[in-house]
């Protein structure tokens, strides 16, 4: 199968949200000759940019996003090895630690998120669920994120992003990261009022915006 072919089949695999296909379509690729940064920049790349396009404009909704995702993301545990035993690399867009605040058990959207941006090239450290502001804070100073990520899915967690941020000031570090906030509760009134950079109500949001804020630095 030519170059073409292959990434067509890639792309639309991530929109037909075909996940048993997720690796088996990469693996072939790889088997027939195919370079594996094309794959993922011209095959997988594309089909998530054009299922975020469908999902911003309400053709899809959430099951096929996270089934686009979860295509995307077993397609890279296989690229991402070979991409690097060819002792290439993808270019890194920016560093992200993302995780849900402490005492929130909800990863859904967090975790698609993490996969939008991984997908747009960012490098991306997802921490889980029910995060405390300790490890937020010490992956921030392991890891020197360009962002943090904090996502809250109940009224009830929400201070703890307000907390994160403050720890982030008393420690000194606040002005080497942006934080980003969200989740189903949070606003831009929120996010303004406890100091974030910005927030996103979806994943096609969050890309957009993770991008802007590593471009201002």
């Amino acid at each position: 199968m030519d170059n073409d072919k292959w990434l067509e089949k890639m792309k639309s695999a991530v929109i037909a949200g075909e996940i048993e296909q997720g690796e088996s379509i990469a693996a072939d690729a790889l088997q027939d000759g195919l370079d594996p940064l094309l794959a993922i920049e011209e095959g997988y790349v594309s089909g998530i940019e054009e299922i975020g396009r469908l999902f911003a404009e309400g053709e899809i909704f959430l099951p096929q996003l996270i089934a686009g995702a979860e295509v995307m993301k077993k397609a890279l545990a296989v690229l991402e090895p070979a991409l690097i035993a060819s002792k290439r690399t993808r270019e890194i867009t920016g560093r992200v630690i993302i995780g849900s605040v402490a005492n929130d058990i909800h990863d859904i959207g967090k975790d698609i998120v993490a996969s939008m941006l991984t997908a747009s090239g960012f490098q991306v450290t997802n921490l889980g669920v029910d995060v405390s502001v300790e490890m937020f804070i010490a992956k921030a100073r392991e890891m020197e994120p360009h962002i943090i990520g904090l996502s809250a899915l109940l009224t009830t967690t929400m201070p703890e992003q307000r907390k994160v941020i403050t720890q982030l000031n008393e420690e000194g570090l606040r002005h080497k990261v942006k934080v980003m906030v969200g989740g189903a509760p949070v606003d831009k009134q929120w996010a303004d009022s406890i100091g974030a950079d910005g927030f996103a109500e979806n994943a096609i949001e969050a890309v957009s915006l993770a991008k802007t804020l590593v471009k201002k630095g």
